[in-house]
C-alpha cells in the first residue's frame, strides 16, 4: 500500500481479461473501495500504463476474518493504454500494445489518465453529467457522432427516462442549429420540457389531411386496424386515382391516360381528393349492371368510409369542408421549416384512436425521410420515437409495416440524408433488433430483465458481459454509454434538469392542480371521451359584452366576481340558460316521483262541493292541502265495500239524488 493506492499484482491474464491478487492488511478496509465493481483501474507495464474495468471481486477463502491479511481476487477486463511519448506526451488508445506480465503492478487509476480515457480527441463535445467514479470529472459526449449514427435510451419503468431524453434534446438544438427534432409523444409528457423552443401539436390542434396518407396507411383508417379485404384495396387502388384526377379537372380517358403514364397520379400520391367524388365513384360503379360479384364488396367499403368521416374521432383527417392543397402549411407546421425560434415538434398521441396511431406514425416518420432526403443536407431530422417498441416491435406480425419500413429506412439510410433516429424503450427485448443495432449509441439505464440485458449486449459488438453485468443494479439518473458518441464504455450520472423542463404527465403523483374528485366536471370529461367539443358561445359573448357596456346586463349579473375564464364562462352559459327575471321554481309534489300519477284526483266529496258552488255562486272556501290527508279510523271490511261503491261514479250519485239536495237553503 503506496500513498492512497491499494496495490495489486497480476496473477493470471488470458488476452482480454487479467486476475489481480492483493492483500489488505490485518483485515483494513479503509482503500478496498477504491476497487468496487464498474471502477478503473491502472497496470503499469513499462512506461505505459494499462486501463481495465472491474466486474467481479472475491477473497481466497471466501471468508472474513477480523485483524488478519485477507486476500483478494479481483478480475478485470482490459479496456486499453495510455501511451507515453519520447517528448513525455500521454495519449489514450483503445487495445493494448504490450499485455501485462506475471507480477505487474496494478493500483488506483490517476485522475489525470481517467480525463484522458474519457476524452472523445474532438473539440465539439458536450458535459450531459458527471462519472460515477470521480465526481469532480464531467461526462461529455460528441453530439454530431450521437446524431449521425443514431441513439438509443432503454431503461426500465421510472429510472430517468425522459428527463435523460430532455437533456440530450436540449444540448443537441445547441451544438446544431439546422436540427429539426419530431418527439413521437404517447404520453403527452414533453409538452412542458422544451417550454419556447416547442410546438404542440394534439388532437385540437392537428389537421394531417386524409389525402396526404398513402393507400395503406389510409387503409389502416378505413379498416380501423384490422386487416384490409383485399377485394375493397383493389377498389380503392383503383378509384383513389380517379378521384384526384377528378379534383385536378382532369377526366383522362384510356388513350390520353398511356400518353401521360409517366406523370399519372397513383394511389400513393400526396395529391388532394374530395371523399365526396370517392363516393361518388363507388355509387357509379354499385349503379353499373356489370360487376355483380363486386356490389357487396362496394357497399362495405362505402359504410367503412362514412363510418370513418363521420366518426369525431378522426376529426383531424376530414375535418376541412374545402379540399385544398395544404401540403406546404402542414409540413411548415409539423416539421419547423423555416422553425421561428421554435425547432422542436412535440406531437402528442395520447388522444388519437389507437387504431390509427400506427399509420399517423408511418406519415409523419416517411415525411420526415422524404423532407431529408429532397432537402439536400439543408435541413437536419431527428424524429424521437418513445416507446419504440409499440411501433417497430420484435415480432414480425406484430405492428404496422409501413410504420416498420418507415423506421426503418431511417434507421438503415438516414445518415446519409441528415435524418437521425432516436429510440426510447423499456423493453428492448420487445423491439426489432434490427433497428436497435443500428443506433450506434446507446445510454443503458437499468434493466431488470434478464432477456433485456441480454439483447442490449448483443446489439453492442464492443461490450462483453463484464460492461453490462451490474446495468440492473445502477441508481436512478445513471447510466452506462457505449458507442460512437463516447471513447469507451463510460458509467456516468444525468446532470439534473430543471424543474420547469422537466417531463410531466397526469399521473396522480406529478400534476399539482387545485381539482378534486368533488369539483371536477364530469360533463368536460364526457365529451372528450366523445371527442365532442364544448358549446360554441362566441355569439352570446358578444351580445354579453356588448350589454355590459350599456348597462343592460341580465338580473344577476351585473357585479358578478369572476375568479377565472372558466367562471367567465360558466357564467354566461347560464345566463344564456335562464331569463333576466326567473320564476320562482316549482315546489315538489309528490306526483313528481318516478311511477306517480301525472295529476292530483280529488276525492268525490270535493266533487260535490265543487258543483254546489258552481251552482249557488258561493265564494271558494280557502283550500286545506291536497296532500294532507285527514287521519280516520280505518273501516270494517262491509265499510269499505259500501264506500268503494259509493265512491265509484259521480254520475250514478248525481242520478241517484234530486237537485234540490244539493243547494243548501
Amino acid at each position: 500500500m503506496v500513498g492512497n493506492r491499494l496495490l495489486g499484482r497480476i496473477v493470471a491474464c488470458n488476452g482480454s481479461r487479467a486476475t489481480i491478487s492483493a492483500l489488505a492488511e490485518g483485515g483494513q478496509t479503509a482503500l478496498t473501495e477504491l476497487w468496487a465493481v464498474g471502477r478503473l483501474i491502472s497496470i503499469s507495464v513499462g512506461r505505459n500504463r494499462l486501463v481495465a474495468l472491474v466486474y467481479s471481486m472475491s477473497t481466497d477463502q471466501q471468508s472474513w476474518v477480523e485483524n488478519h491479511d485477507t486476500v483478494f481476487r479481483i478480475e478485470v477486463e482490459l479496456l486499453g493504454e495510455v501511451n507515453v511519448s519520447a517528448d513525455g506526451r500521454e495519449t489514450f488508445s483503445a487495445g493494448i500494445t504490450d499485455y501485462p506480465h506475471l507480477g505487474a503492478i496494478a493500483h488506483r487509476i490517476r485522475a489525470s489518465d481517467l480525463a484522458k480515457v474519457y476524452d472523445t480527441g474532438k473539440n465539439d463535445v458536450c458535459t450531459i453529467g458527471k462519472l460515477t467514479q470521480d465526481e469532480t470529472l464531467d461526462a461529455t459526449i460528441h453530439v454530431p457522432s450521437m446524431l449521425e449514427k443514431h441513439f438509443a435510451i432503454v431503461g426500465t419503468t421510472g429510472v430517468g427516462k425522459s428527463t435523460s431524453v430532455t437533456l440530450l434534446l436540449h444540448k443537441a438544438i445547441q451544438a446544431d442549429p439546422r436540427l429539426r427534432v419530431l418527439i413521437l409523444d404517447p404520453h403527452n409528457e414533453f409538452a412542458s420540457a422544451f417550454g419556447d423552443l416547442a410546438v404542440v401539436i394534439d388532437t385540437d390542434t392537428l389537421d394531417l389531411p386524409f389525402w396526404l396518407f398513402r393507400l395503406e396507411e389510409f387503409a389502416e383508417v378505413v379498416f380501423r386496424g384490422r386487416p384490409p379485404v383485399a377485394e375493397e384495396m383493389d377498389i380503392l387502388r383503383d378509384l383513389i386515382p380517379e378521384a384526384k384526377r377528378a379534383f385536378r379537372g382532369t377526366s383522362e380517358n384510356g388513350l390520353m391516360r398511356r400518353a401521360t403514364e409517366k406523370s399519372s397520379v397513383t394511389a400513393d400520391t400526396p395529391v388532394p381528393f374530395r371523399i365526396a367524388d370517392l363516393l361518388a365513384l363507388v355509387d357509379e360503379r354499385i349503379g353499373r349492371l356489370e360487376g355483380r360479384a363486386e356490389k357487396p364488396h362496394l357497399r362495405s367499403l362505402k359504410v367503412k368510409i362514412m363510418s370513418a368521416i363521420n366518426d369525431p374521432r378522426y376529426h383531424f383527417m376530414f375535418s376541412s369542408n374545402t379540399i385544398t392543397d395544404t401540403i406546404l402549411d402542414t409540413i411548415a407546421r409539423i416539421f419547423r421549416i423555416p422553425g421561428e425560434g421554435k425547432p422542436v415538434t412535440t406531437f402528442q398521441l395520447a388522444g388519437i384512436p389507437s387504431e390509427v396511431v400506427n399509420s399517423v406514425a408511418s406519415v409523419l416518420c416517411r415525411m420526415a425521410f422524404e423532407i431529408g432526403l429532397w432537402s439536400n443536407g439543408g435541413v437536419h431530422m431527428l424524429v424521437v420515437c418513445e416507446e419504440a417498441h409499440r411501433y417497430v416491435p420484435a415480432d414480425p406480425k406484430l405492428g404496422f409495416t409501413p410504420t416498420r419500413q418507415a423506421i426503418a429506412r431511417i434507421a438503415k439510410e438516414g445518415r446519409k440524408y441528415g435524418v437521425s433516429l432516436g429510440i426510447i424503450t423499456q423493453r428492448p427485448g420487445e423491439l426489432d433488433p434490427t433497428i436497435l443495432s443500428q443506433c450506434s449509441t446507446i445510454f443503458a439505464m437499468r434493466l431488470a430483465n434478464e432477456h433485456d440485458q441480454e439483447i442490449i449486449r448483443s446489439a453492442i459488438p464492443n461490450s462483453s458481459s463484464s460492461t453490462t453485468s451490474f446495468i440492473s443494479s445502477i441508481g436512478n439518473g445513471e447510466a452506462i454509454a457505449f458507442g460512437e458518441a463516447v471513447a469507451v464504455p463510460m458509467r456516468m450520472r444525468f446532470t439534473r434538469v430543471e424543474a420547469d423542463r422537466l417531463p410531466k404527465t397526469n399521473g396522480t403523483g406529478v400534476k399539482v392542480t387545485d381539482e378534486t374528485p368533488q369539483s371536477v366536471d364530469l360533463r368536460s370529461i364526457v365529451s372528450r371521451m366523445r371527442a365532442i367539443s364544448g358549446p360554441d358561445i362566441s355569439g352570446f359573448q358578444n351580445s354579453y359584452l356588448a350589454s355590459q357596456s350599456q348597462g343592460t346586463l341580465p338580473t344577476g349579473y351585473e357585479d358578478a366576481p369572476y375568479e377565472d375564464e372558466e367562471d367567465y364562462i360558466d357564467t354566461l352559459q347560464a345566463a344564456a340558460a335562464r331569463p333576466a327575471t326567473a320564476p320562482a321554481p316549482e315546489p315538489y309534489r309528490p306526483d313528481m316521483l318516478p311511477g306517480a300519477q301525472s295529476a292530483y284526483e280529488p276525492s268525490t266529496q270535493e266533487r260535490f262541493e265543487t258543483i254546489r258552488r258552481e251552482l249557488t255562486s258561493e265564494p271558494p272556501r280557502p283550500a286545506a292541502d291536497p296532500y294532507r290527508q285527514p287521519a280516520r279510523p280505518a273501516p270494517a271490511f262491509g265499510e269499505q265495500q259500501e264506500h268503494r261503491r259509493e265512491g265509484s261514479s259521480i254520475r250514478e250519485q248525481l242520478l241517484k239524488k234530486p237537485l234540490s239536495s244539493l243547494i243548501r237553503r
